[in-house]
């Protein structure tokens, strides 16, 4: 279906259009899928003598009187008019108001007819409706808001529902039968789904609830087909592509484990075994290895870095900070302690002169292993001999820069890492075209943090027991979710504690730590904490990506109803290094909303992020999550994986068996397939440019 401008549609001006572009929709096609998040059953005509104080209902009746008051000037007064009306059918009358909507004066007249849906409220002892919705009643026509089941959209003013209904009416009857149904005709008729124009009438204006649900589950199979066609075109390309056989040295095994201060857990080894075969084989591994923060993907990682360079190739090793960079330095400098591995760290902060050198290294093949942030995706970074890609706390990359790296190597092995679980469902939806290894153990000199929630009125309590950790001789870490003084409710700001904190705590050493900071503070900030020159850090969320302080066994969190389940259960592994017990303390207020309080008591009963991110993914929906969890998918708008499961698996049958079958998509019943997916390709293209120049 060609894309058209949104201007050529009646009542969308410049403003209009530029809400509708911030909500996704680019042209008139778009509108066809952008679903309804809910439905009202507006179906419940009654009478005016039936209707139920707080209870919504639509009634049909006539104008009786009508009056417009203008309210005298007050300053503070929003009230500037109050349109007010009586309408009556054989029953009863009832008033209706609306405030500052004058302009109905010139709508509504004397004695037309009208359907009225709302929610009539007592006032003076009198049931009354206060801005319902209404509709003229023209003869003839339908109704597209009242008098059915009505779909509910998610807007941003000027735009109304009413509108929104209007324009997708419009454009349904013009497009709906020019869209050609990108899903064949065999998978609907074996799935028992109805075309794409039933569909798209049935879920934007249904006769039915049963109407709407099957045309969404229509959608939702649609979605996760695509993202499985498009997980499995993947896959079969890469397996297309040749790469170098990597082995690890037999001795550089031994040296390794020798030189690590555990020993390996079973979960571990179960892993290297599979990243081994990969690297064994004569087309790029392409992996994904989640773990826990503790849990030991960096020296799963280091054998893979080594097993690069015994076979004579280079390795890099991408990370989101530049502490995390150095930190990674550090721990491979200690993996590789006694072996002729050159290891090079690349961040931004570098004096140029060095910046050069390393560059000089890794062209010359010089720096066999290379550390860094995204100054390794600079065009001035030259690789000799690309071998190996490893990719640390990939969700925090966008997925151009993910790709960028690997480019700079002849097809290249790749393993990308998280410490953010994702559920299974979801990681074969997002991550299907990567062989998944999962570290699903803490090594056993590691403890998990005991939690601890609390309440705002425990405050003196949770600072005596921090004085206590603190007096053994351990360290802290409490968080703030802001960094200036804010108005936003009682949150704590980092700047406006830290005094506050020095005070109670002067006979300690305080640190502050932010993403502000520059990248050489941070350093130093980081340094001194784990030399124990600082005994407490206060900080933001920046030490969720790569603070390894061992003797900090203490986090407080402040305000954790402001950090998603997932984030939480990141800064609790921080503090899961220490062969100490560890304390993971959430203060907040002491009244929270029950949704809140739900999502709170999760982390307390639950140390498993597989769990917490099941029930992070329950409680926020899709849309937030995938939004960090990018892989080049298109977005799932209506479908959900984890609520999904039984489509997803059908659709990841079907997609398996056509691609198994029809790789390059030639066949005639592909054909829309492959068009789709080009369209979709070019909007993702179109969505990124409009990104960069903003």
């Amino acid at each position: 279906m060609e894309v058209q401008s949104l201007r050529y549609l009646k009542g969308v001006g410049p403003r209009k259009e530029e809400v509708f572009k911030r909500l996704g929709i680019n042209g008139p096609a778009d509108f066809l899928r952008y679903y309804p998040f809910r439905y009202e059953d507006r179906t419940n005509f009654k009478t005016i003598k039936d209707l139920i104080e707080g209870e919504y209902a639509v009634i049909r009746a006539r104008v009786m009187a009508r009056h417009l008051k203008k309210m005298p000037y007050f300053r503070r007064s929003r009230v500037k008019n109050i349109y007010e009306i009586a309408v009556s059918d054989a029953s009863a009358t009832i008033r209706c108001t609306w405030f500052n909507q004058g302009y109905l004066a010139d709508i509504i007249k004397a004695d037309s007819e009208l359907i009225i849906y709302g929610k009539p409220r007592r006032y003076d002892g009198n049931l009354k409706f206060i801005a319902p919705e209404f509709e003229m009643i023209e003869e003839g026509e339908g109704s597209l808001n009242i008098g059915r089941i009505v779909g509910v959209y998610h807007t941003s003013p000027p735009l109304t529902q009413k509108f929104l209904r209007k324009i997708i009416f419009d454009v349904l009857g013009q497009y709906k039968t020019k869209v050609a149904d990108p899903l064949p005709f065999d998978i609907r008729r074996e799935r028992n789904l109805s075309n794409i124009a039933q569909s798209l009438e049935a879920i934007h204006f249904p006769g039915a609830l049963a109407d709407a649900e099957r045309a969404r589950e229509r959608f939702i199979f649609e979605e996760l087909f695509f993202s499985q066609i498009l997980v499995y075109l993947r896959k079969a390309k890469t397996r297309m592509q040749e790469a170098a056989v990597l082995k690890l040295a037999p001795r550089s095994f031994v040296q390794i484990k020798r030189n690590f201060p555990f020993t390996l857990t079973a979960a571990q080894d179960t892993v290297l075994t599979q990243i081994f075969a990969d690297l064994a084989k004569p087309y790029p591994m392409h992996r994904l290895l989640q773990g826990d923060v503790g849990s030991g993907k960096t020296v799963v990682a280091a054998f893979a870095l080594a097993a690069c360079v015994d076979a004579g190739f280079q390795a890099a090793f991408m990370v989101p900070t530049e502490v995390l960079a150095y930190q990674h330095v550090q721990t491979l400098s200690e993996i590789f302690k006694g072996m002729p591995y050159r290891a090079g760290l690349l961040v931004s902060s570098l004096k140029n002169t060095r910046i050069a050198e390393v560059q000089a290294g890794i062209k010359s093949g010089a720096i066999s292993i290379v550390v860094g942030t995204h100054a390794l995706i600079q065009e001035e970074v030259r690789f000799s001999k690309l071998g190996l890609v490893v990719i640390d706390e990939q969700h925090k990359f966008g997925v151009a820069q993910r790709a960028m790296l690997p480019q700079k190597g002849k097809n290249p092995h790749y393993l990308v890492m998280s410490a953010t679980p994702i559920p299974r469902s979801l990681a074969l939806s997002l991550y299907g075209d990567l062989d998944l290894s999962v570290i699903d153990a803490l090594p056993q000199a590691r403890q998990s943090p005991e939690t601890l929630w609390l309440r705002e009125k425990k405050r003196s309590w949770m600072y005596a027991f921090l004085a206590s950790r603190l007096a053994e001789g351990r360290q802290a870490y409490i968080i703030y979710p802001v960094i200036e003084e804010s108005e936003l409710d009682e949150v704590k700001s980092l700047e406006e504690m830290f005094v506050k904190l020095k005070k109670k705590f002067s006979s300690y050493r305080l640190g502050m730590f932010h993403g502000r900071l520059k990248a050489e503070e941070k350093l130093a900030v980081i340094e001194r904490f784990r030399a124990k020159k600082i005994d407490m850090l206060v900080s933001t969320t920046v030490v969720e990506v790569g603070v390894n302080v061992e003797n900090a066994t203490v986090m407080i969190v402040e305000n954790p109803e402001r950090f998603g389940l997932a984030q939480l259960h990141q800064l609790r592994g921080r503090i899961r290094r220490s062969s100490f017990k560890p304390y993971f303390i959430l203060i907040s207020a002491d009244q929270l909303s029950e949704e809140i309080e739900t999502r709170l008591s999760i982390i307390v009963k639950t140390s498993d992020g597989f769990v917490i991110a099941e029930e992070d993914l329950k409680l926020r929906g899709p849309g937030d999550f995938f939004g960090q969890l990018q892989h080049g998918l298109p977005a799932l708008k209506i479908a959900n994986p984890l609520r999904d499961m039984e489509l997803l698996a059908a659709a990841r049958v079907n997609a398996y068996n056509i691609i198994k079958r029809d790789p390059d998509l030639r066949e005639a019943g592909h054909r829309m397939i492959r068009e789709h997916l080009d369209f979709w390709f070019k909007a993702q293209q179109e969505e990124e440019a409009l990104k960069s120049r903003h």
